[in-house]
């Protein structure tokens, strides 16, 4: 996918005002990406299709999840909690450790007008104690499947829908996983890597 076909499939599904917000925070983004290492430099000539657009493929696969809060863990550069911030009304909650990234997160989600729904915790997520059981988990290149879902099963409940892109190592992961964690676990293509995969998970529970 190159460029200009990912930022449109942005403008198709969401809307223009959301799409130049996207682009708003992949702005943000780039500059920021100079002072830290939130993305790899060589990826910022392709930011909608590597990042931003990566990121909102997720929005749709969560059309089956119940009202409450999409949880992002390793939210790191905001990828993908900040552009789903960008892309829904849900109240969101990005889980990051390291403090500059903190930071930029809370600095980011105010200069976009979403901080009244976005929640950053400055934490692990095993310090992370939600009220209510998450509707949606997401991570993106944070840890292995199973040890994932080890770490945030806590906020989690049958009704939670998880959304974790995983590259290559999609499908090695959910047979693994299975192993250990029984419910219902399908690969799907991802639209801007088509050799990734994003593993979509629901009904989940440890045996």
């Amino acid at each position: 996918m190159i460029e200009e076909e990912a930022r449109a499939w942005v403008r198709d599904r969401f809307g223009v005002s959301r799409e130049t917000a996207v682009e708003r925070f992949g702005g943000i983004l780039a500059a920021e990406a100079e002072n830290q290492n939130l993305i790899a430099r060589s990826t910022l000539d392709t930011i909608w299709s590597r990042h931003l657009t990566d990121s909102a493929q997720l929005v749709p696969l969560a059309a089956a999840a119940p009202d409450g809060i999409w949880l992002d863990v390793g939210s790191g550069a905001g990828l993908p909690g900040i552009v789903v911030a960008l892309l829904t009304d849900r109240p969101i909650v990005l889980v990051e450790p390291r403090t500059k990234r903190v930071a930029f997160l809370r600095d980011a989600a105010q200069a976009l007008g979403i901080a009244d729904r976005v929640t950053v915790v400055g934490s692990k997520i095993e310090s992370y104690r939600p009220t209510t059981p998450v509707a949606i988990v997401s991570a993106r290149a944070v840890a292995e499947l199973s040890a994932l879902m080890v770490s945030t099963a806590h906020c989690t409940d049958s009704s939670t829908v998880w959304l974790l892109p995983k590259g290559r190592s999609a499908q090695s992961e959910v047979d693994a996983a299975r192993a250990k964690w029984q419910g219902r676990f399908h690969v799907e293509p991802s639209i801007t890597q088509p050799e990734s995969g994003i593993v979509v998970a629901t009904q989940i529970g440890a045996r």
